[in-house]
């Protein structure tokens, strides 16, 4: 059953290519949605799925890497899903 699960990750994860890592493993995993930069200088996601797939994705947003630093993911889950056929980097 297809879930939606909106994530705020909170940290460095501004100008380190987060995002693109992020959009590269939802897509490996078969997640749709949206991610983008927020002003607060975290990042919001929006991403549909199966709820293993979005489990998955969350697990990953919580680990850190060589270019970022993770301190925080908040995440809401909702069975109102969106109008996603891929995942996509909002500028």
């Amino acid at each position: 059953m297809q879930k939606k699960c909106i994530i705020r990750v909170h940290g460095t994860v501004q100008g380190v290519g987060f995002r693109y890592t992020t959009r590269d493993l939802a897509q490996s995993l078969g997640v749709t949605g949206v991610i983008r930069n927020e002003p607060d200088g975290s990042v919001y996601i929006e991403a549909q799925g199966e709820e293993g797939q979005l489990k998955e994705l969350v697990k990953q947003c919580k680990q850190g890497h060589d270019n970022f630093h993770v301190s925080k993911v908040e995440t809401q889950w909702s069975d109102e899903l969106g109008e996603y056929s891929d995942f996509t980097i909002e500028r």
